[in-house]
C-alpha cells in the first residue's frame, strides 16, 4: 500500500473554525428520517452555521440560503424524479452539488458513458431476460442506495436471480448485472473522499453482499436502505497509487462536463489482475465518514464557504 497521504492531519483549516460567523445562510437537506442531519454531518453544520431542513418539506423557503448542501437525502431513489425536480428549483447557484451532476449520478448507467476502467456490466431493461450466469454474479438496479434490490449469486441460484431482475423491472428500472470479483472478498472496496476538488482522505469498506443472496435489510426499520446502518463497515484508511490515479480520473472527468463538485466519494473494488476497478461515484448523499479522519470536517466547511 502506499504511504501517500492526502492531507495533513495538521492543516490550517483546523485553525479556521471561526467558519461560524459565515457571511452567508447555509442549508443542509436532509430526510424526514433524519431531520435533524446524520452525526457525519454535525460537526460541519456547527462550524459554519448551517441549519437542517428536509429537502422535502415545502414550507422551507430555500431561496434564502446562499447555499444548499445535500447530505442525507436517503429517501431520494424511492422519488428520482420529484427528488431531480427540487434540486433544479433550488438551482445550481445555491446548491451543491448542482443539479444536472445530481441528475446524472442518480442513475447508475453513467458506468457505461465515464471514460474510466468499470466493473463489467450488462444492463437489462425491462423485458429483457437474465442470461444463465456461468459465474457469480451480482445483480443491482440502475437506481438504488445502500444495497437496497441488490444480490450475489451462484450460478445454481439462477431462479433467485431472474427473481430479483423481475422484482427490479416491475418498478420500471433496469437491472445492473456484473461479475462478483473475488478480490472484494480479501480486500473489501477502496473510497476516495473529494472536498472541494481535493483529495481529502481514503476509506475501507468491508465487503457488503458476504454471502449470496440478497442483502440484509438495514439495522433500523426506517432507515431507507440496506446494510447502510451496518457498524464498523467502514474504516479510515489509505490507497495505493493506481487507486488514487483512478479516482483523480473519475473526478477531473466529472469536474470538466459538470464543474467541479463540493464533495464526491470515489468507490473501487480490485480487479480479476488486483488492478482498480470503478465500482460506483457517489455525488448525492454519500456518508463521507468526516468523523474517522481529523481534520476533514474543517475541509468540508472551508470548501463549502468557497463555494
Amino acid at each position: 500500500m502506499s504511504t501517500n497521504t492526502t492531507a495533513s492531519t495538521t492543516d490550517t483549516t483546523s485553525r479556521s473554525a471561526s467558519t461560524s460567523i459565515a457571511p452567508m445562510r447555509i442549508a443542509f437537506a436532509t430526510c424526514a428520517a433524519h431531520s435533524e442531519g446524520r452525526p457525519d454531518d454535525r460537526h460541519v453544520a456547527e462550524l459554519i452555521g448551517a441549519e437542517f431542513h428536509v429537502w422535502d418539506d415545502t414550507a422551507v423557503d430555500w431561496s434564502a440560503y446562499d447555499r444548499v448542501v445535500i447530505r442525507s437525502v436517503w429517501d431520494y431513489s424511492h422519488r428520482v424524479s420529484e427528488f431531480v425536480g427540487w434540486c433544479r428549483s433550488v438551482g445550481p447557484g445555491a446548491l451543491r452539488n448542482v443539479p444536472e451532476l445530481v441528475a446524472f449520478n442518480v442513475d447508475k448507467r453513467y458506468l457505461s458513458v465515464v471514460n474510466v476502467p468499470t466493473v463489467p456490466t450488462t444492463f437489462l431493461e425491462p423485458g429483457d431476460q437474465l442470461p444463465a450466469p456461468d459465474n457469480e454474479v451480482v445483480i443491482k438496479p440502475n437506481v438504488s442506495a445502500g444495497a437496497r434490490d441488490t444480490g450475489r449469486f451462484t450460478p445454481d441460484a439462477a431462479a433467485a436471480a431472474a427473481a430479483l431482475v423481475a422484482t427490479i423491472h416491475a418498478g420500471g428500472r433496469t437491472a445492473l448485472v456484473q461479475p462478483y470479483l473475488a478480490g472484494v472478498d480479501q480486500q473489501g472496496e477502496t473510497s476516495v473522499v473529494f472536498l472541494g476538488g481535493i483529495r481529502s482522505h481514503a476509506l475501507r469498506k468491508r465487503p457488503v453482499l458476504r454471502t449470496a443472496g440478497i442483502a440484509p435489510p438495514a439495522a433500523q426499520a426506517h432507515a431507507p436502505a440496506a446494510v447502510m446502518l451496518e457498524p464498523n463497515l467502514v474504516s479510515a484508511s489509505t490507497a495505493t497509487d493506481s487507486e488514487f490515479a483512478l479516482a483523480d480520473a473519475v473526478h477531473a472527468e466529472v469536474a470538466e462536463r459538470f464543474g467541479t463538485p463540493l464533495y464526491a466519494r470515489v468507490d473501487m473494488v480490485p480487479g480479476p489482475e488486483g488492478e482498480p476497478l470503478l465500482l460506483e461515484l457517489e455525488v448525492i448523499e454519500p456518508n463521507l465518514q468526516l468523523d474517522l479522519v481529523p481534520g476533514a470536517a474543517e475541509r468540508f466547511a472551508k470548501a463549502i464557504l468557497r463555494g
